[in-house]
């Protein structure tokens, strides 16, 4: 259920999993000491509710601003920063302007952003700062033909092999004299020859095929400076016809010119020591960026893109929702003083689960803090009293080595509106509908019992 609830969040914001296993976690450890007392399931979920429902109202109140232009860097920037620095401390400066310039670059002017138009291609070697956003699409292969660079050039993209045509049925073609087998093989020559001549004469420098390309036809794309891309992958080619703005023609013919794209630079390039294929558009608005990251190895790598998706996710939302809190467990904490106050007013023992619910916001900071290799308890302690003092803008200081806090949005730590709205929602009803499980049935496994193992299996000597 938690696992489930996680991937709700995903789904959702694309940030926050990890709270929404802590919150949920200690809901349930929580609900455990509240059984021990005496207090029904009913009575505890009841609690439960009723704290999440004050949590969601509370927590518009607890918004710091909210960003305006969705293309201002500087605005963006901060909030992203944030997300990226939960998963790769140290770096999250350099990240930051990656993402940001990234996903700014392929922000279309409806506002509907799609995850999708920031593309990750992974690259071993260097070091992660070599990193670079490229506005277009690359591919790490070779080309198929010697024509290597093409520049402000037509494109013709075919989902189909650029081979010849063979027929599903078998054909038998009598040849009676040498002059008719000069012609046979002629003829089919001559057909590629003009097709391929077709698809040049239409202004087309570069081709484009999503299968295989044969002897024949590349043997004349070399002869009219054709240059040949093979994009093995049915996506990736329609990303490329995005970002090119082709259409994919499903037979070998010359493309109109509606059909054909435009690229700016195609290229073959060396990447350290990986040849990658570079379809780049200089303009400022391209429909697809990718982002080349360099690692020194394959787990660096992959922890640096989960990082980058953090961030691409992060402003995702914030073309859903531009409101955003502070950071560093300061809503957390705001939050549960709140709650612990509507608690002791309540009537009943729901009063005690609200209580427990206050408790359970405290594990964000606490794990922070434990992670940061203070003792949280001092944390907890000094961050309470800062918020009865009216500083509900102050979090965990993780950089000072001591138990400290500090104003999270004046160290310009924040986090999205709706990631806290929702993890604070998905963890509840998880936690809710694991405690209102009755029982659990377990099969057993098929088949009757085992068969005893004969221990005397060695035979007597005769």
């Amino acid at each position: 259920m938690l696992i489930l609830a996680s991937q709700q969040q995903e789904q959702e914001c694309g940030d926050g999993t990890n709270f929404v296993l802590i919150f949920a976690g200690a809901l349930l450890e929580k609900a455990e000491d509240l059984l021990r007392m005496g207090l029904s399931v009913p009575e505890v979920i009841k609690g439960y509710e009723l704290a999440c429902k004050q949590a969601l109202e509370i927590l518009p109140a607890l918004v710091v601003g909210k960003i305006e232009n969705k293309k201002n860097k500087g605005e963006v920037r901060n909030v992203i920063r944030a997300a990226v620095m939960s998963k790769q401390y140290g770096l999250e400066e350099f990240l930051a302007d990656l993402v940001t310039d990234a996903s700014i670059s392929v922000m279309p002017n409806s506002g509907n952003f799609n995850v999708d138009n920031v593309r990750i291609c992974k690259v071993l070697g260097q070091g992660v700062e070599n990193s670079k956003a490229i506005q277009g699409m690359v591919f790490k292969r070779q080309v198929e033909g010697d024509v290597k660079k093409a520049e402000n050039c037509k494109v013709a993209v075919y989902t189909c092999p650029l081979d010849v045509m063979h027929t599903e049925t078998k054909g038998t073609v009598l040849i009676k004299t040498a002059a008719e087998l000069l012609d046979y093989s002629r003829g089919e020559e001559t057909q590629v020859e003009e097709q391929v001549k077709a698809i040049v004469e239409s202004g087309c420098k570069v081709a484009v095929t999503g299968g295989k390309v044969g002897e024949l036809y590349l043997h004349y794309c070399n002869k009219y400076g054709l240059m040949i891309v093979r994009v093995p992958s049915k996506f990736d080619v329609r990303r490329l016809c995005k970002t090119i703005g082709a259409t994919a023609l499903p037979r070998l013919t010359a493309p109109t010119a509606e059909e054909a794209g435009h690229c700016d630079e195609v290229k073959v390039d060396e990447i350290g020591d990986t040849p990658v294929i570079i379809f780049r558009q200089k303009s400022d608005a391209s429909p697809i960026t990718t982002i080349v990251i360099r690692g020194a190895t394959e787990n660096t790598m992959d922890d640096i893109e989960r990082a980058i998706d953090d961030g691409v996710n992060t402003y995702k939302g914030l073309t859903k929702d531009n409101r955003y809190v502070a950071g560093a467990g300061a809503v957390e904490i705001e939050l549960a003083k709140q709650i612990n106050s509507y608690g002791e007013k309540c009537p009943g023992l729901a009063q005690y689960a609200i209580q427990k619910f206050a408790e359970s916001l405290e594990e964000l900071p606490r794990a922070l803090a434990t992670n940061s290799g203070v003792k949280a308890s001092d944390v907890i302690s000094r961050l309470y009293a800062a918020h009865q003092e009216g500083n509900q803008n102050v979090g965990v200081d993780i950089e000072a080595g001591v138990p400290a806090v500090k104003n999270a949005v004046e160290a310009k730590i924040l986090d999205l509106f709706s990631t806290k709205y929702w993890s604070l929602k998905f963890a509840t009803v998880a936690a809710c509908t694991v405690l209102s499980v009755d029982q659990i049935i377990m099969a057993k496994p098929a088949g009757g019992p085992k068969p005893r193992e004969n221990k005397n299996t060695e035979e007597d000597d005769d």
